[in-house]
């Protein structure tokens, strides 16, 4: 496992951060390149190589390929939903420029694997909403799901054409104590817990009954990692695997904090985001991921509630 060099593009998001130190922890800190385009706010990226990049610069990424040896690159790079609605080109160029960055690279350079997530905004309204299969319709209406179907497409494509070993998983909504929300629709899952445990109080940007498929971080990192370490042969799905957790609605946390602090209130004033999520599926179904690499998360609803409550309030001293 030490011969294998890794490059995180994107270290310092919600996913990077908390999947370089994973991935450290298996490889050895040497073996793993963290990369974003400025220097991390979080320490622990700094435990390693780290390196700025500019990932929109397919040269750059490259030079960091030749002097590192790089043979896996996860590329976590992207603009997420509510933000790329309001820069919807820019959101495009960033999202589809740096994916065929790391496929060109990985084909030209023989790489061994390449990680992309993809996410459930892949999926639109005329997509079945409960229990969502890993194939069905999928009319995105946002740019960001349109800028992940499109890589869905380029990841199956560089795989059939070129034999890139490319591996995706479709995330849900992440949920994580560790990283703060960087601009999607489903980030109300995550600031919830900090105004619990500041304000007591909570106003939710989607209405009370919006149900929505999560994912605790840590299983989507362990997911992650198990999906680069199964045998090859053992992948069949090349654009992205459906990964499923828990649903749940505002209302529904809501009542599970209130179990934890009795006081806790919740208010809701949607705004532009609730249309966003009234076009994603309510639950997933991934019996592809379960049948192809054993998928299985370790976190209920509940257990994640009260991991949450638990670090969050020793993250800020309360």
């Amino acid at each position: 496992m030490s011969k294998s060099n890794l490059l995180v593009i994107g270290a310092g998001g919600q996913v990077g951060t908390e999947l370089v130190v994973a991935l450290r922890a298996a490889y050895g800190n040497s073996h793993v390149v963290a990369s974003d385009i400025k220097k991390p706010s979080d320490e622990r990226l700094l435990d390693g190589p780290f390196e700025i990049l500019d990932a929109m610069d397919g040269n750059a990424m490259l030079d960091l390929v030749k002097k590192y040896n790089i043979t896996e690159i996860y590329h976590l790079v992207a603009m997420l939903s509510a933000t790329g609605e309001k820069y919807p080109a820019l959101g495009w160029e960033l999202n589809m420029v740096t994916l065929l960055n790391v496929l060109n690279i990985a084909k030209d350079h023989n790489l061994e694997k390449v990680y992309w997530p993809s996410s459930i905004a892949v999926f639109g309204p005329n997509t079945p909403r409960e229990q969502t299969p890993q194939h069905c319709t999928m009319n995105p209406s946002t740019v960001y799901g349109i800028s992940k179907l499109a890589g869905e497409r380029w990841c199956e494509y560089y795989f059939n054409k070129y034999g890139v070993d490319v591996r995706s998983i479709r995330y849900p909504g992440l949920i994580s104590w560790q990283a703060e929300p960087g601009g999607g629709t489903t980030d109300y899952a995550v600031e919830i817990f900090y105004k619990a445990i500041k304000h007591n109080t909570y106003t939710s940007f989607l209405s009370a009954n919006t149900e929505l498929p999560m994912l605790y971080m840590s299983d989507a990192i362990q997911g992650t990692i198990q999906l680069m370490q199964a045998p090859k042969e053992n992948i069949k799905i090349r654009s992205s695997y459906n990964l499923a957790g828990f649903s749940f609605t505002p209302e529904q946390l809501a009542q599970l904090i209130k179990k934890h602090q009795p006081d806790f209130t919740i208010n809701y004033q949607p705004d532009f985001r609730q249309q966003i999520a009234d076009s994603w599926p309510k639950s997933i179904n991934d019996i592809h991921a379960q049948q192809d690499w054993n998928w299985k998360p370790s976190y209920n609803l509940e257990a994640m509630v009260e991991d949450m409550l638990k670090n969050i309030a020793i993250k800020l001293n309360k």
